[in-house]
């Protein structure tokens, strides 16, 4: 059965210093979660190793089941990345969005970067680590630049079957997708799906904890299980409260309404 994740996104304020790091993995394990994806953990470009940090999640029995490493690492310092996978014991690695330099509301551009990536991912993917894109609304844009498929449409019908899609689910549905039918066309592709809720709070919409919002859960996580997903990733972008607990309700509401440990 799937489980659960939170994105260290959420947290990014709290992982700045080695020692906040710390404290941040050790608040993350007592609310329960087994697994982490680590991204935006800017004390790895300062006082963090990637060995200590590590060191830390299995000391914590904390899994790390992906991260968001920059376009121009991956590809520039390929070996480098591959060193830091290893040490914190990740075979799968994302990408925010399409790199800058090239168009991203323009299909024939992803199909570009399809070509160029290449090479890199074929490197990555000798190496035990596996490659995904992660979306946001505009990848959902159809018409953009006179296309008739939307640039996401490019990625599920041309990227192959090890080039994975870390779907978010929010800005699939905040484009108007819905998240049911994706899953459908993207099986066996998508490992680690993003999830945060949507909800309305004084008339504006609103990145919420999973629970609060309008989203309906039940269908989208039978339709993800279904299509292989094997971990549900936790991730609010933006907090209106104290974002540890937004993230203990996420996980409490998946945990006792839908068995998500």
């Amino acid at each position: 059965m799937p489980g659960q994740a939170l994105q260290l996104y959420t947290l990014r304020e709290f992982t700045k210093t080695a020692d906040a790091v710390r404290n941040t993995l050790e608040r993350v394990s007592e609310i329960g979660f087994r697994a982490v994806q680590v991204s935006a953990v800017s004390a790895l470009d300062n006082d963090l190793m990637p060995e200590e940090l590590g060191a830390w999640l299995r000391e914590l029995d904390l899994q790390c089941i992906a991260t968001h490493r920059p376009w121009a690492s991956l590809r520039d310092e390929t070996e480098r990345e591959i060193a830091l996978h290893k040490a914190i014991g990740c075979d799968y690695v994302a990408i925010g969005g399409i790199p800058d330099g090239y168009d991203k509301l323009n299909p024939a551009e992803y199909q570009r970067f399809l070509r160029e990536s290449l090479a890199v991912r074929t490197k990555l993917a000798d190496a035990g680590i596996r490659f995904g894109h992660h979306n946001h609304a505009f990848e959902f844009d159809r018409g953009a630049v006179g296309a008739d498929v939307a640039p996401w449409d490019v990625l599920i019908n041309e990227g192959g079957e090890d080039y994975y899609l870390e779907l978010d689910v929010y800005w699939a549905w905040h484009a108007g997708v819905d998240p049911v039918g994706l899953f459908a066309r993207m099986a066996g592709r998508v490992p680690v799906v993003h999830i945060k809720d949507k909800a309305v709070i004084a008339g504006e919409p609103k990145m919420a904890p999973i629970g609060e919002g309008n989203l309906p859960w039940e269908s989208i996580l039978a339709a993800g299980n279904a299509a292989g997903v094997e971990w549900w990733c936790v991730e609010q972008d933006e907090c209106h409260r104290d974002a540890f607990a937004s993230v203990e309700f996420s996980y409490r509401y998946l945990k006792e309404a839908h068995g998500l440990l």
